[in-house]
């Protein structure tokens, strides 16, 4: 029994050397995350706008301000935006490159509308804010990726 390790280039055949750190190359990325997420925020965008389109009496009217439309009108806003957002989900997880830019630019859109939205359900709202802004992280991922090879 010799100490010595076979002499060549790689000692141990079919192993992956120490060196290598991080995750595998075929590894989902923070970008199919922010795909996954957009999907199921925006479908949570689209039953809020069902909800405000079908039983406006469920959002409670209080204040006047600046943004004031009718429950109905924020209704088809949230449909719209969450229908558009539903498809540009669909393409981050297709890895379309359209897709990607799409998912950020209605993600911030919808932040706005539900941020208008905030005086009807305040608390529903900044929680959807929340999670769009959790998408637009994880789409903007994949160009620092690019920038960074």
């Amino acid at each position: 029994m010799t100490a010595a390790h076979p002499s060549g280039p790689d000692p141990y055949p079919g192993m992956t050397p120490v060196a290598y750190y991080g995750p595998p190359p075929d590894a989902p990325s923070p970008a199919g995350f922010g795909g996954a997420m957009l999907i199921v925020v925006s479908l949570f965008q689209v039953l809020q706008g069902i909800s405000a389109v079908a039983q406006d009496t469920v959002y409670v009217t209080g204040i006047d301000y600046v943004y004031a439309f009718d429950v109905t009108t924020w209704g088809w806003i949230h449909i719209v935006l969450g229908v558009l957002a539903l498809a540009a989900g669909i393409g981050v997880l297709a890895r379309q490159t359209w897709a990607f830019v799409t998912g950020i630019v209605l993600a911030g859109l919808a932040c706005l509308a539900n941020f208008a939205f905030i005086p009807y359900y305040p608390v529903w709202s900044l929680i959807i804010i929340a999670f769009y802004l959790l998408v637009i992280w994880a789409l903007s991922t994949r160009f620092s990726r690019r920038a960074q090879a």
